[in-house]
């Protein structure tokens, strides 16, 4: 048998309906900038944009990689689109057998759309990387933009800022800025991924003037992400921000003696630590928050998300397989039977949780095969000397942050937030299989 047709044959029939329609050079030549701006609006206005304005997009975005996929051969699927795709099946199984299944269809269509991003910004990476840097500055743009509106509101009049302020709180009275995303702890999930993403383009732009960007980007979105005093917004900026020192160690020590690669990381990791000791006792903002988080169900904030938790994990007890379906509405649907009295929630506020509230224990082991597939990748791109093992460094420190702060909220599903995960995961996947270098 030609070499041709046993190829064909191991392709997965998911991808058999890939390459069916004929295209010409120029229609494919024209494909690749329309999935950049597209991509490039989406990312940079993800604060800003209403719900119709982002299903637009969101659906622009999918049906232009079905087109795209339409003109073009199918191309092997790597490991983090595999788990993604073991994740789908687990949401459509859920869905299926939900006992609220029209509620629990709206959220599988919500991954659907997410999807639809993921597939075309990591096939228009593997056409072209040098879309990275451009997809990267429309994401910085939104960050910055949204910070500075944030910055802004530290001259307002506190009592535009009041309803954040919760008198029954350790910290009540603080001044917490949310932006043009109308809630601190969602300001703080949006731009935290972010800062390691300007940290790398600080690195890896050439230029005076995208530099100064990147650099101004960054001191920015870091003291708004400060200003949101969101506690899990500070432990994901710090686990953010500590990955990618670490990792530019590892990267940039390769050569050095072994005992020398062994003693940086941890001694850099003291001095970090050290710091962290010192702003904690220093500087009573971040005392109090601090003090807030250790205080248990003495601070209001925390003795909310603990009662979450209980009705959460009643409901997973109850629905331990399957999980009650994906999404939002579900939940709501469901949460009611659970809740405590006075203690209404719209999602279980931990991201592990919330999986196994949805998709039950299958969904939560393939999430766990996602991360470690993810993982993998950027790791092994540490050791070659080209620009995507910068942008690898990136991802995995976003990613950790994100991680970091999902462990106590779901900011993480929320779409401003959301698709800069898949900006990175897409990324990572892409990495090693691009047609063209930029």
């Amino acid at each position: 048998m030609p070499a041709t047709d046993v190829s064909s044959h191991l392709l997965p029939l998911l991808l058999r309906w890939q390459g069916l329609l004929k295209a010409g050079p120029s229609t494919l030549h024209r494909l690749e900038p329309l999935a950049g701006c597209i991509l490039f609006v989406l990312l940079g206005g993800l604060p800003f944009f209403t719900r119709s304005g982002l299903a637009l997009l969101l659906l622009s975005s999918g049906l232009l990689w079905v087109l795209w996929s339409l003109a073009t051969p199918a191309a092997a699927i790597d490991k983090i689109t595999m788990w993604l795709l073991i994740i789908l099946g687990v949401a459509v199984l859920a869905t299926g057998f939900s006992a609220v299944p029209i509620a629990a269809t709206k959220g599988l269509l919500k991954l659907l759309s997410y999807l639809g991003v993921y597939a075309l910004t990591h096939k228009l990476l593997i056409h072209h990387q040098k879309w990275w840097d451009r997809l990267l500055a429309g994401l910085l743009c939104g960050g910055l933009l949204s910070s500075v509106l944030a910055l802004r509101q530290l001259y307002a009049s506190t009592e535009e800022l009041a309803r954040w302020a919760d008198p029954n709180s350790m910290s009540a009275g603080t001044i917490r800025i949310y932006g043009p995303l109308g809630n601190p702890n969602l300001l703080a999930g949006y731009l935290l991924p972010l800062l390691p993403f300007a940290a790398i383009a600080l690195l890896r732009w050439k230029g005076f003037g995208c530099r100064l960007f990147a650099g101004v980007t960054l001191v920015l979105t870091t003291v708004a992400t400060m200003f949101t005093y969101s506690r899990g917004g500070w432990l994901g900026l710090i686990a953010g921000l500590s990955v990618v020192v670490l990792l530019l160690l590892v990267r940039s020590t390769q050569t050095w003696p072994l005992i020398w690669r062994r003693l940086l990381p941890p001694t850099v990791l003291l001095l970090g630590v050290v710091v962290l000791v010192v702003a904690a006792t220093q500087f009573e903002p971040i005392r109090t928050r601090i003090s807030s988080l250790l205080a248990g169900r003495g601070d209001s904030s925390n003795n909310f998300r603990i009662n979450v938790w209980f009705a959460a994990a009643e409901m997973v007890r109850d629905h331990p397989w399957l999980g009650i379906g994906p999404g939002n509405a579900a939940f709501n649907s469901i949460y009611p039977l659970y809740q405590q009295p006075k203690f209404n929630a719209l999602s279980a506020y931990s991201v592990p949780l919330e999986i196994l509230v949805e998709m039950g224990i299958p969904g939560l082991i393939a999430c766990f095969g996602l991360l470690n597939a993810a993982v993998r990748k950027g790791l092994a791109s540490l050791h070659l000397d080209r620009p995507e093992a910068l942008a690898g460094i990136a991802c995995l420190a976003a990613i950790s942050g994100m991680l970091v702060q999902g462990i106590t909220d779901t900011i993480f599903f929320r779409p401003e937030v959301q698709l800069t995960g898949w900006f990175a995961l897409a990324t990572l996947s892409s990495q090693g299989g691009q047609s063209k270098e930029a």
